[in-house]
């Protein structure tokens, strides 16, 4: 079994879920193959020019970012050892969007290394990878490779990040997945906990759990592909206990050039944002849902998305519609056109907190 064409890769589903591909069709450059160990190297460049019309703030800027997948570098290795296969993966992302506030250097993050033990069991992974809960919501996400919404005040943007699911921080973990078994794939794990209960006597006493269910079939001629994920840790000291968990779910169905993929997710003791060391008051509730279509003609995709999220914990409500454009020059280089409206409120008083029109145009290309 060559790891490389396993599924685990997060940069792997994410462009073979957009392409319509499978992990293992993935273009990497194969550096070495022999003996039974290979070791290959796998990339992705992008950049946009974005123009952002900023109602609230009455700004407009023009901008050249990248997109909500980071410029990333990968290496993979694989090794069989008899009835077990050994395999690992470091990718390494990294940013364009700060070249004028850090001229000659940049931000690099680590978001995936870890390794892989292999066998007619399933698989065992240890080290950091994305998480499961909220995994599927957001690789099969039609805008992926695009721009989405506004994020932080770095200038990194968000995709559907808070309008339509979580992000699925990579996390140190130890997981396991099983064999396929006639389409049917199960994953659980456990992750560090997050502190969400700093001070006196803070303590997580367990580690975070979470699973994910995912289901591909084919049904007169229709793909379809369902899953569940879900997430549950605790964290507590001298005067407060918070459990925080949530529930991801979807389905994709495809057919000739048509996709249509429903997905949402609800939550609570969990700002739907992201899971990290952070004091939370309370365990209150959030949700969002994403409805997206896309159309592939030759070698063109239309993509039309909706999301929104509801959040007591976050105390906003957001909502975000984009239309895109990807078109194929060839199965390495592809450009991108995006028109993304992104509106947020604060729950608790009604108000406007953002109100953003973005028109992206971009590059990728991919190797």
């Amino acid at each position: 079994m060559n790891n490389n064409k396993l599924k685990q890769s997060g940069l792997a589903i994410a462009v073979a879920a957009m392409m319509g591909a499978s992990a293992s069709a993935q273009a990497a450059v194969e550096v070495y193959s022999q003996d039974g160990t290979s070791f290959s190297v796998d990339g992705y460049f992008n950049a946009f020019y974005v123009n952002r019309d900023d109602s609230v703030n009455d700004v407009r800027n023009s901008d050249v970012k990248m997109g909500f997948l980071p410029n990333t570098i990968g290496f993979n290795f694989s090794k069989d050892m008899g009835e077990l296969t050994l395999g690992g993966r470091s990718s390494f992302w990294t940013t364009i969007n700060d070249s004028l506030q850090s001229p000659t250097d940049t931000s690099i993050d680590v978001r995936q290394l870890y390794a892989t033990v292999d066998g007619s069991f399933g698989q065992v992974l240890i080290g950091k990878d994305f998480g499961l809960y909220a995994r599927s919501n957001i690789f099969l996400d039609e805008l992926l490779m695009g721009f989405g919404s506004p994020g932080a005040a770095t200038g990194v943007s968000f995709g559907n990040i808070r309008t339509g699911y979580p992000y699925p921080n990579p996390s140190a973990q130890i997981t396991y997945r099983s064999p396929d078994m006639s389409g049917l794939n199960v994953a659980v794990g456990i992750f560090e906990p997050a502190n969400t209960t700093p001070g006196a006597e803070s303590e997580q006493s367990a580690p975070r759990l979470e699973a994910e269910l995912t289901y591909a079939t084919e049904l007169q001629g229709v793909s379809l592909t369902g899953w569940l994920n879900g997430r549950h840790q605790s964290s507590e000291n001298a005067t407060t206990e918070i459990d925080s968990q949530g529930i991801g779910y979807g389905v994709k169905a495809s057919v000739a050039g048509l996709s249509l993929t429903a997905s949402g997710f609800t939550s609570e003791g969990d700002v739907p944002v992201l899971i990290t060391d952070a004091a939370l008051a309370s365990e209150e509730d959030a949700d969002g849902y994403l409805i997206q279509g896309s159309y592939t003609f030759g070698a063109n995709r239309f993509v039309l998305s909706y999301g929104e999220t509801d959040s007591d914990q976050g105390d906003f409500e957001t909502e975000n519609t984009s239309v895109a454009v990807f078109h194929d020059v060839n199965s390495n280089f592809k450009l991108v056109a995006e028109y993304n409206m992104f509106e947020q409120d604060v729950k608790s008083s009604g108000a406007e907190a953002a109100d953003t029109d973005t028109l992206a145009i971009g590059a990728i290309v991919m190797f």
